[in-house]
C-alpha cells in the first residue's frame, strides 16, 4: 500500500513540475515571439544560410600558391649538380573580382530572403495553430454548457419517470444527447491537445500553455490596393525572386568578365655546384579561348528565366490574394450577419422553461436546440475562417 502511494505521489509531482515548467502564454503574438526565438527549424536553417554564404565568399578567394624545386645530376662525375626553386601564383585580372564580390553579397542578400520566408511559414503555421486553438476552446466552452444542460434534463426527466410525468422515449432522447455530448466534449479535448502539441513542437520541444480563448480584435483589411502595393514591397517570397533576377544580371557582368586574361606572377632560382646561380621573375598569361564558351549565353538564359520566374509567381501571388480577399470579405460580412442576430439571445433558457412548462414537445425542444447550437458553431467556425484568411492575407507582416 505504501509503495502504491509512493509511485502515485511521485506522478502527481511529476505532473506538478510538467505543468509548472510549461510557460503560460496569453496572446498569439507572444506565441510567436517564443517560437521565433526557440524553433529548431528556424536555428538550423539560419546555420544552412551562414555556411552557404561562406560559400559564396569562397568563390572568389585566390588559387593556392605554386612552389616547386627539382634538383638533378649529372651523369659523369664533375659535373656536380643543378637546382630549380619555382614559385608562383595565379589570379584573374582584377575586375572579375569586383563582379565576383558583387555577386557574393546579392547572394546573401537572397540567402537572408530565404531565411525570412521561412520564418514567415513558420509564424504563419503557429499563428494558425493557435487560431485553430482559440475556436476549440470556444466550442468546449460550449459543449460543456450544453454538457451542464443536458445533465440537468437528464436527471429532471429520469425523476418524471419514476413519477409517471415523463414516458421512456423521452427519456431515452434525453440519455442519447447527452451520450453524444460527452462523446464530443471528449473529441474536442483530445483536439486541444494535440495542437498544444503541435506548438510544443514548432517552439522546439519546450511546452506552451497558450490560454488566449477568444480573438482579442478583429483586424481588419486594407484596400486590396494597399495591399498588393504592401505584397510587392514586404513580402518574401517574391523578395527571393527579386534578388535571384539580381543575381542572374550580376552573373552576366562576371561571365563577361572572366573573357580577361588569367595572370601569374612568380620567381625562380636557379643553382649549380660551383655556386653559380641565376634567380629572377615568371610572368604568365592564361587566354580564355576555350574555359568560358557560352557562358556569358548561358548566364543571359538564366537571367531570362528568373524574370519570367518572377513574373508568374507575381501573377499567382496577385491571384490568391485576390480571392482570399473576396473570401474575407464574404466571410466578415456572414460573421457580422451571425453575430447581429445571435448576440444578447437566451434561447436556451426560454426553451428549457417552455419544456418544463409542457409548451412545447421533447421534440420540438431538440429540434430548436439544435438549430440553436449549430448557429452558434457556425458563427465561431466563421470567425475563425476570417481570423484565418487575414492571417493569409497578412502574412507579409509577421
Amino acid at each position: 500500500m505504501k509503495k502504491i502511494i509512493y509511485i502515485l505521489s511521485v506522478v502527481g509531482l511529476s505532473t506538478f513540475v510538467s505543468a509548472q515548467t510549461a510557460q503560460e502564454v496569453t496572446s498569439i503574438q507572444q506565441v510567436l515571439q517564443l517560437i521565433e526565438a526557440n524553433s529548431k527549424e528556424l536555428q538550423a536553417n539560419n546555420q544552412l544560410m551562414t555556411s552557404q554564404k561562406l560559400e559564396a565568399k569562397a568563390e572568389n578567394n585566390l588559387p593556392d600558391p605554386s612552389v616547386n624545386y627539382s634538383h638533378q645530376y649529372g651523369n659523369k662525375s664533375g659535373m656536380g649538380f643543378e637546382g630549380e626553386l619555382e614559385a608562383t601564383q595565379s589570379f584573374d585580372f582584377p575586375t572579375v573580382y569586383y563582379q565576383r564580390n558583387k555577386l557574393s553579397k546579392i547572394k546573401a542578400e537572397n540567402l537572408d530572403q530565404q531565411q525570412a520566408e521561412l520564418r514567415q511559414q513558420v509564424l504563419l503555421n503557429a499563428k494558425e495553430i493557435c487560431l485553430d486553438l482559440i475556436l476549440l476552446k470556444q466550442q468546449n466552452q460550449l459543449l460543456n454548457d450544453r454538457l451542464t444542460n443536458a445533465e440537468r434534463l437528464s436527471e429532471s426527466y429520469a425523476r418524471r419517470l419514476e413519477t409517471g410525468d415523463a414516458n421512456i422515449l423521452e427519456t431515452n432522447k434525453i440519455d442519447l444527447e447527452l451520450l453524444n455530448v460527452k462523446t464530443e466534449v471528449r473529441r474536442n479535448n483530445a483536439a486541444i491537445l494535440q495542437k498544444q502539441k503541435e506548438l510544443t513542437a514548432l517552439n522546439g520541444g519546450e511546452e506552451i500553455n497558450f490560454t488566449q480563448s477568444s480573438y482579442i480584435d478583429r483586424e481588419e483589411v486594407p484596400s486590396f490596393d494597399e495591399l498588393i502595393s504592401e505584397v510587392q514591397t514586404y513580402d518574401p517570397q517574391l523578395l527571393v525572386l527579386k534578388s535571384e533576377q539580381s543575381a542572374a544580371e550580376r552573373n552576366i557582368s562576371v561571365n563577361k568578365s572572366q573573357w580577361l586574361p588569367e595572370l601569374e606572377l612568380g620567381y625562380r632560382l636557379n643553382t649549380a655546384t660551383g655556386g653559380e646561380r641565376f634567380n629572377g621573375f615568371i610572368v604568365g598569361m592564361s587566354i580564355p579561348l576555350f574555359s568560358n564558351r557560352h557562358n556569358v549565353n548561358k548566364a543571359k538564359a538564366e537571367k531570362l528565366y528568373s524574370s519570367l520566374k518572377y513574373e508568374d509567381t507575381y501573377t499567382k501571388v496577385e491571384n490568391d490574394l485576390y480571392q482570399l480577399y473576396n473570401q474575407s470579405m464574404s466571410l466578415k460580412e456572414s460573421m457580422n450577419e451571425y453575430d447581429k442576430l445571435l448576440k444578447n439571445q437566451n434561447n436556451i433558457s426560454l426553451l428549457n422553461r417552455a419544456l418544463e412548462a409542457g409548451q412545447i414537445s421533447i421534440i420540438e425542444y431538440f429540434v430548436e436546440v439544435t438549430s440553436l447550437y449549430d448557429s452558434m458553431e457556425n458563427f465561431m467556425q466563421v470567425e475563425s475562417d476570417y481570423q484565418k484568411a487575414i492571417a493569409q492575407l497578412l502574412k507579409h507582416r509577421l
